[in-house]
């Protein structure tokens, strides 16, 4: 049977910092596996009850999931919780953006600076192809929106849709590629262009978080 840590006294300084007590449970999960509540709690010396309001908060934000479990293969069953994918990439962040941004440079020593353009616009190409299979033509422009809002979504961007006097907008406040769209401007050209043939309007971009500003926002202008 699994040893479970010793119960501390609960820590008020750590129950008063919500945010950096999400963070620590992810790096615990991350680090030692599934664990209940209660195992939880006692690492991080905070009551039981507290652990579980975070943990639902990191499940509602689909960073954890909880599944009923016999430790040990025996005794009562209790909810045991572990890591999402996307928990697992929020507890350690991977270097994507950082060997992409080395591969673009190969590419621009091997085939000329104007080769990373074609290149990103191959890729946005690929995948606006792919959004338009989900996104059928015949589906009224609403719906095709709130589909798009997911798929981006689940693709890292954190988007929303935002209606004002009959226009909509679409915004997205995180950049999976952001590092890489600082450096190569053409990167968020091809998106913005992609999202404008997908979607079937022209698209103006208000906000930029390549820029430095808290989203990247698009003006949605042609919608009847």
């Amino acid at each position: 049977m699994t040893a479970q840590p010793l119960p501390l006294p609960p820590n008020p300084d750590t129950e008063q910092v919500p945010e950096r007590t999400k963070t620590r449970l992810l790096e615990l999960l991350k680090r030692h596996g599934p664990q209940t509540a209660q195992a939880l709690a006692a690492r991080l010396q905070i009551t039981t009850p507290a652990a579980r309001r975070h943990l639902s908060d990191l499940q509602e934000q689909t960073l954890v999931q909880a599944q009923i479990e016999k430790p040990g293969g025996r005794g009562r069953p209790q909810h045991v919780f572990r890591l999402t994918d996307h928990g697992d990439e929020r507890a350690f962040p991977k270097t994507y953006s950082a060997l992409c941004l080395d591969l673009l440079q190969e590419v621009a020593q091997f085939y000329g600076e104007e080769a990373v353009p074609r290149v990103l616009q191959a890729r946005s190409e690929r995948l606006g192809a792919w959004l338009s299979t989900e996104l059928p033509a015949d589906w009224p422009l609403e719906a095709r929106l709130g589909r798009m809002v997911e798929l981006l979504t689940d693709m890292g961007f954190d988007a929303s849709l935002e209606r004002q006097g009959g226009i909509w907008f679409l915004v997205q406040r995180n950049c999976p590629t952001l590092r890489v769209a600082r450096v190569h401007k053409s990167l968020c050209l091809c998106e913005m262009e992609m999202y404008s043939q997908v979607l079937g309007v022209s698209i103006a971009r208000e906000e930029h978080m390549a820029c430095g500003q808290s989203a990247c926002r698009y003006r949605l202008e042609s919608v009847g």
